[in-house]
């Protein structure tokens, strides 16, 4: 599968099917989907379904990507991390950067490093006049991860009966935020 987006530690391409067991080891860890309001994978056979399924890719041209660390040498990648992504909600009209990663990874700089080049995928190859990212209020490393990222706090909300946050970056947002960085 042909990457989407490459850091110089990772590459972000399409969920496959392969992608079915680490997936499901991810979504089955109390702690990753802890804050997530999303149940687990019932198995690694409803996680190569809910793989078919995603529609997200050619709806809207963009989706969540599988996140692998990529080899040193930039051969082959090393191991699944987890997934990031931009994600269209039509009901909203509104696109959500979102991010899930494997416990032994966190504290890597992994979600900012794949969160942040979704923004510049987003704004440069997408040309999207805004995206959005949300949390609940209790996932620190969440709302650090924003924050880091230079996203921008807008308000707080009620969702899956927890307080949640919802932070944003507009275009020129990021590319004010881009120019300082240089």
């Amino acid at each position: 599968m042909k990457p989407i987006i490459e850091t110089p530690r990772l590459v972000l391409r399409e969920f496959v099917e392969a992608d079915a067991g680490d997936m499901f080891e991810l979504n089955n860890d109390p702690l990753v989907i802890r804050y997530t309001g999303d149940p687990p994978f019932a198995s690694v056979e409803a996680t190569k379904i809910f793989i078919q399924q995603y529609t997200q890719y050619k709806t809207s041209g963009y989706g969540r990507w599988t996140t692998l660390l990529k080899d040193p040498q930039n051969r082959h990648p090393l191991a699944y991390l987890g997934w990031c992504g931009l994600s269209y909600n039509v009901a909203r009209d509104e696109t959500d950067l979102g991010f899930r990663f494997v416990q032994k990874y966190w504290n890597n700089g992994f979600a900012t490093e794949a969160a942040r080049a979704c923004l510049d995928y987003g704004f440069d190859t997408l040309h999207l006049k805004k995206i959005i990212g949300r949390a609940m209020k209790e996932n620190t490393a969440s709302i650090h991860v924003l924050e880091k990222i230079g996203m921008t706090f807008e308000k707080e909300f009620e969702a899956h009966g927890a307080s949640c946050v919802k932070y944003y970056r507009t275009h020129s947002q990021h590319e004010d935020y881009r120019h300082r960085d240089l």
